[in-house]
């Protein structure tokens, strides 16, 4: 399998970003979007994904983090649809359980070519620190319709939302971690009884 990675850059009158991923990297990260907490939480995908990442962003923050936000997981979801190529000897699918103290959340991911999220999560506050937890979905919703993967995302307990969104964060990043790996045994083979992704 060739070289997997890609640099995408979306401008528009709300947002410039550009992203470059390495998926077969070892998590080294650099994030500048001016949200604090999307640069934590994006760390852990790199981290626990081994997923070589430089993201930088400048948005409308004088109005709210939603464009930036939104964008970074559309730009995002491009860069991984242009680095995983055509898909053949793809292991195609991923999930993870990552817990963190008294929170524990699933995910699952398929590079299935049909955009799909299924969010079930709910927390206990609607902030975590200056961020708003609804911007997840709309981060989420943006990467899964650009990558071209589906993902359920599950959580399953917890009490502090920090702990809640750190640990589906990490179990994206496990499972795009599985999701993307070389299968040695499907070399040159498309993951598909179609015979297309």
């Amino acid at each position: 399998m060739s070289q997997r990675i890609a640099t995408v850059e979306r401008n528009t009158l709300e947002t410039q970003i550009t992203c470059t991923i390495n998926l077969d990297g070892t998590g080294v990260a650099t994030f500048v979007t001016g949200v604090p907490f999307l640069d934590h939480m994006l760390d852990q995908i790199a981290r626990h994904g081994l997923i070589d990442m430089d993201i930088n962003a400048h948005g409308d923050l004088a109005i709210d983090a939603h464009h930036t936000v939104e964008d970074v997981g559309i730009t995002l979801g491009q860069a991984f649809a242009k680095a995983i190529g055509d898909k053949k000897g793809l292991t195609r699918y991923g999930h993870a359980y990552v817990p963190l103290d008294e929170a524990l959340s699933r995910v699952v991911v398929d590079f299935s070519g049909r955009p799909g999220l299924f969010y079930e999560v709910s927390y206990p506050r609607a902030m975590i620190g200056s961020f708003d937890v609804d911007l997840f979905r709309e981060f989420f919703q943006g990467f899964v319709n650009h990558a071209g993967i589906t993902l359920h995302i599950d959580n399953l307990k917890g009490v502090n939302a920090h702990h809640i969104a750190e640990t589906i964060f990490k179990a994206l990043g496990r499972a795009l971690r599985m999701a993307v790996t070389a299968d040695a045994r499907m070399a040159g083979i498309m993951p598909s009884t179609k015979g297309s992704l």
